[in-house]
Parts: C-alpha cells; sequence; structure tokens
C-alpha cells in the first residue's frame, strides 16, 4: 500500500505525504518531462563546454518529442507523474515507437537509454523507489560492422590523392584505423592529449566525447608520423585542421573508389574505427587491450569484433580448404 511503501523508505507518514503519493503526484514540478526538460537544459550547458556531444544531445531530444507524443496519445495530457511510470507504461511506449512510429529495434534500444536515466534521476532524489525498467528485456542486435581488410589499408597508405583537403582526409582516416579514435574524438585532439608515458612511447590520453569513458592508446610509427606532418597547421591547440564530417565522408568515398574499395554499403569515416578493432584482434591483441583503447564501456561492444575476424578466419580457411581439398597422403 502507499501508506506501507512510506513507511518503508521515508519513516514518517503525514496526511499531505500520503495524499500526494496517493495521486501520483509528489510535487508535479517532479513530473517526468519537467525532470526531462531540466536534464536537458543541464546537458546542453556540457555540449557547450565541449564536455558532451550535440548528436548525444539531439538523441535526447528526439526521445523527449517521442515521449511528449505518446503521453499525448495514451493519456491525453501533457505529462504524467513518475508513479505512473511503471512497466506498462515502458511496454506501451516500446510499442508506440515499434508500431506508431516504425523504428527499428535498435533505435528502440537506444531510445530507452534516455528513460532509463529519467528513471535514474527520478530514483536518486527519492521520487520513486522502485525501477520500472527491472522486468523490461530488450538489447541491441548485432550488426555488420563494416572495416578495411589489412591490404586495403595498405592500398590508401599507398593512395596519391589529388589534392591537399583528399590528403588529409586520408591522413585522418589512416590515424583513425591506427588509434580507434572517432571523428569527434579526432577533432577534439589537442597538443595535451599526448604524452609520453612510463614505457618511453608517446601515448593519446583522452576520454571519449560519446562515452565520457577513458582510453589511452599508444602511437604506432604511422599515426606518430601524421601527427608531426600536420604540426603547426593549426592556430589552436588542435593536433589536426580537421574538415567537416560531411565533407570526410565525400572524399573517403572517392578515394574508396580510386583504390577499388568496394562494398554494398557506403564507406564511411566511422568504419576507420570499425576497422582498428577487428586489425588489431587480428594482429593478436588480446580483447580486453583492444576495448581499453576503444574506450568501450562493456567489453561485449568489443566481443563484436573478435567475431567479425572469427567469421573472416573462417571463411578464409573454406577457401583454403577447397583449393588444398586434392591433396592426399600417400
Amino acid at each position: 500500500t502507499h501508506y506501507e511503501e512510506l513507511m518503508k523508505y521515508e519513516g514518517v507518514v503525514t496526511a499531505q505525504k500520503l495524499k500526494a503519493t496517493f495521486l501520483g503526484i509528489g510535487v508535479m514540478e517532479d513530473s517526468l518531462l519537467k525532470v526531462y526538460e531540466k536534464f536537458k537544459e543541464d546537458f546542453a550547458l556540457m555540449v557547450e563546454k565541449g564536455v558532451r556531444s550535440s548528436r548525444t544531445l539531439n538523441k535526447y531530444e528526439n526521445v523527449y518529442t517521442h515521449l511528449s507524443e505518446f503521453i499525448q496519445y495514451k493519456y491525453h495530457r501533457s505529462d504524467i507523474s513518475f508513479k505512473e511510470l511503471t512497466e506498462d507504461f515502458i511496454n506501451d511506449f516500446d510499442f508506440y515507437l515499434r508500431v506508431n512510429k516504425s523504428l527499428t529495434h535498435n533505435t528502440i534500444w537506444v531510445y530507452m537509454m534516455p528513460l532509463c536515466k529519467m528513471v535514474e534521476i527520478a530514483i536518486d532524489k527519492g521520487i520513486i523507489y522502485r525501477n520500472p525498467f527491472k522486468n523490461y528485456i530488450s538489447s541491441m542486435e548485432e550488426k555488420d560492422r563494416g572495416y578495411l581488410l589489412r591490404e586495403e589499408v595498405e592500398a590508401l597508405l599507398q593512395y596519391h590523392p589529388k589534392s591537399a583537403s583528399a590528403e588529409l582526409v586520408r591522413d585522418l582516416f589512416v590515424f583513425s584505423c591506427f588509434t580507434g579514435f572517432s571523428y569527434i574524438d579526432i577533432k577534439q585532439l589537442k597538443k595535451s592529449h599526448l604524452q609520453s608515458f612510463f614505457d618511453g612511447n608517446k601515448w593519446l590520453i583522452k576520454r571519449r566525447q560519446k562515452s565520457d569513458v577513458p582510453c589511452n592508446v599508444r602511437l604506432l610509427d604511422i599515426a606518430e608520423k601524421i601527427i608531426e606532418k600536420y604540426e603547426g597547421t593549426t592556430r589552436t591547440e588542435a593536433l589536426f585542421p580537421t574538415p567537416s564530417n560531411t565533407n570526410c565522408n565525400l572524399l573517403i568515398k572517392k578515394m574508396m573508389k580510386d583504390c577499388n574499395i568496394i562494398r554494398e554499403k557506403p564507406i564511411s569515416f566511422h568504419w576507420a574505427r570499425h576497422t582498428f578493432g577487428t586489425l588489431f584482434l587480428t594482429e593478436g591483441v588480446p580483447l580486453e587491450s583492444v576495448s581499453k583503447m576503444m574506450g568501450h564501456k562493456n567489453i561485449k561492444t568489443t566481443q563484436i569484433y573478435a567475431k567479425i575476424t572469427n567469421e573472416k578466419i573462417s571463411k578464409d580457411m573454406e577457401i583454403a580448404a577447397e583449393r588444398l581439398k586434392n591433396l592426399k597422403i600417400g
């Protein structure tokens, strides 16, 4: 009962508290969308300071819009209390996104994360005491991650771009292949991120923009030479004069075509990060080390790259088996 719940978590029950708990309004400034709005405002300030990415903020904005529309659609009002954010609400919202909005499974999984964050905030503030996501079962479906093979990376290294801008993009793509840094993390790289470590080698020490997880990557010769090549080309502390992501992707598509690197899906800058994961696992770097360097929150994310490399090994062995099948022992 509401009385028992208040006694259990707060120790004191008043008529006013009991009435507010029964109505589910705590006080309506602690309603779902009001808490969400405050979170967005705080997150926007972090984006302004360069601590978090605008892309993540856009995701929170999109989910807020979907939530607002869903509440209006189902409850015919502009907001709900956290008491109404039940398991049924979550399942109904999932169904709404899946059917009414025709979103894919993985998009819905990503969109549930901000709602889950609001629940965490509400629990921390003592607005609710139970997590309605406790029995919600959903996970990201594995997707094929585009990456280049070692010989294709070598072809890029030998490629002669036709302009300085194309050469810069080629170099940044290769840099990502050998460091695992995403486009946004490369754009944010400063001289202060470059450090000499305990082993006498140069390392890049930086927190990932997307997850705020630290990733420490030792610079190999190729990556170090690319940094040296562009030293002094920026007027700021930035390591590279990074073009826009759109321009990078346009030039990448052209150079891939020139190098005869063909895929069904368009090759984007982010393929370089996936290439790092598969390349270094294939070269025998342990899963745990690759996971740390890539700044993954969960090693399961890195295991996707391990699965890709195992599949490639299997296909390579199939080809070898076909070539060697006529060999016989005397």
